[in-house]
Order: C-alpha cells, then structure tokens, then sequence
C-alpha cells in the first residue's frame, strides 16, 4: 500500500450527535462515504479511523477496514495521524500519501479524490491539497458550519473560517469575488502529516474550530482543487435530508447498497 484513504468517524459530533450511524436510504452515512471511496482509482486501500466500538464494529460486519483510535482528540487530523501510525505498524513499512476522506461526505464521488490526489503526483513540492466547490448561495457563505477559503491566484489556501469571507457587505456594486466552501477530502504527503501531528494547536486553529490553518500559521501551502461536483456535507439532520434528497437515482449506490444495508 503506497496510497490509502483514512476516513476518521466519531459518534460525539458536538452539532450532531451519532451522524456516522445515521442512515441515507437505509445506510448509515459511514457506510456510503466507505464503498464510494473504494471506488478510486488511486487509493490502495481504505480504513475507517474511529473511537467508538459502533462505528468499528459496523464497518467489520461489511467485511471493511476499521482502525480504533484514542477518544481524546479534538480535531480529526490528529485522528488520522494516530491512525496512520497503526497502519504502518501493522503493515509494516510507511505509506506514501494519506487522503483524509471525512465521514460527514456521504455523496463524494471517486473522482473527486482522484482530482485532489493528482497534484501531489505531479509535484513533490506539494505538501497537503484539499478539495473547494463554488458557493452555491448566500444562506451556505452564512452557515457557520460550513468551512470559507479565501485562495490566491494560483488557487493556494490564503485562509479558511466559518465566517462569511470574503465579505459581501463591503463589495462594490457590480464587483464580483469567487467564494469558496471546504469539501473535506485531504491528501497528504506521509512526511509531512506525521510533522502535523507533531504541531502544537494554533491560536487561529482554535478560535476557527479549522485544523489546516496549524499548517498554514506554521508556513505551509495547501493547495486548493476546485471541483464541480455538486455534494453534500451533513453536518446537522437538515443537512442529512437534503443528502437523502440530492441521492435520489444516485448512479453508484445501486453498485454497493447489497454490501453495505445494515442487518
């Protein structure tokens, strides 16, 4: 294994409590964001990272790959760095490249992490990439659970927040700003997670409850990967309906939804 896909779960999720359970056309959430991230061409392998016997042991019974991590975590990326080192342990050698895929994506595509994979193929002096999708209205550029990037001209990540950036109030008429919401799938570079980890938490960091601006206070570049792929992050049971809805004739669950229906 050189490329592997980790999707770090918890049940405690303080805006909505046991979302990876909850189900989607009668599958848990954990279990959608499981079998279509299978589906990529440039993972090796995917693993469920979780602290909860619930998640661990739902992904066992679908004959998936499931990692048991500490509880004491507050941010996922620490998840996925504990995870990572019980993977190399138990396989014995390091891994290339890690996506961090996160559980609250029950509608990623495959080639959605194909796309935000290939830039740290192409250049080793890319760190970490992540994957950004236009702003659809004004209500989602309020949604404080909703992660803004601001980016620079060669699509960089200058910063992210739950705040409404860039301001709307302050445009002139007739100007216009592309606004950008986070889709949480997150390569990295092996190296360059395990130095992540190894991070104190930032002030920025803390105040904006966003993992990535540790690397990006520390001087690290994240590039962004613009996708047209129209999804559904869940973060609240509003969130969960809109998904059901969206998934209505969803061309991929008919390939797994036998494997992944809850007994």
């Amino acid at each position: 294994m050189k490329i592997v896909g980790l999707i770090p779960a918890r049940m405690k999720s303080g805006r909505f409590p046991g979302k990876p359970m909850k189900k989607i056309h009668g599958i848990p959430m954990i279990g959608h964001c499981y079998f279509r991230s299978k589906m990529s061409k440039v993972l090796d392998e995917v693993f469920v990272a979780t602290c909860d016997e619930e998640i661990y042991s739902y992904i066992k019974s679908i004959g998936g790959k499931a990692i048991m991590t500490k509880d004491t975590h507050e941010m996922c990326t620490d998840r996925v760095v504990e995870a990572t080192q019980n993977i190399e342990k138990e396989i014995g050698h390091h891994l290339n490249i890690v996506v961090n895929i996160q559980g609250d994506q029950p509608m990623v595509f495959p080639e959605m992490i194909d796309d935000v994979v290939h830039p740290l193929l192409e250049d080793k002096k890319i760190p970490c990439t992540t994957m950004m999708a236009k702003i659809r209205s004004f209500e989602e550029h309020d949604d404080p659970n909703r992660i803004k990037i601001v980016v620079d001209k060669e699509n960089f990540a200058m910063y992210m927040s739950r705040e409404p950036i860039p301001s709307r109030r302050k445009l002139k008429e007739g100007v216009r700003l592309p606004m950008y919401v986070h889709v949480a799938i997150i390569p990295f570079r092996r190296d360059f997670l395990m130095a992540f980890g190894n991070l104190p938490m930032t002030p920025l960091e803390s105040v904006e409850s966003v993992d990535y601006l540790r690397a990006m206070e520390n001087g690290y570049r994240i590039k962004m990967v613009l996708t047209e792929i129209e999804t559904e992050t869940v973060d609240t049971p509003e969130d969960l309906k809109k998904a059901e809805q969206m998934m209505q004739g969803d061309p991929l669950m008919p390939g797994y939804a036998h494997l992944a229906i809850q007994s």
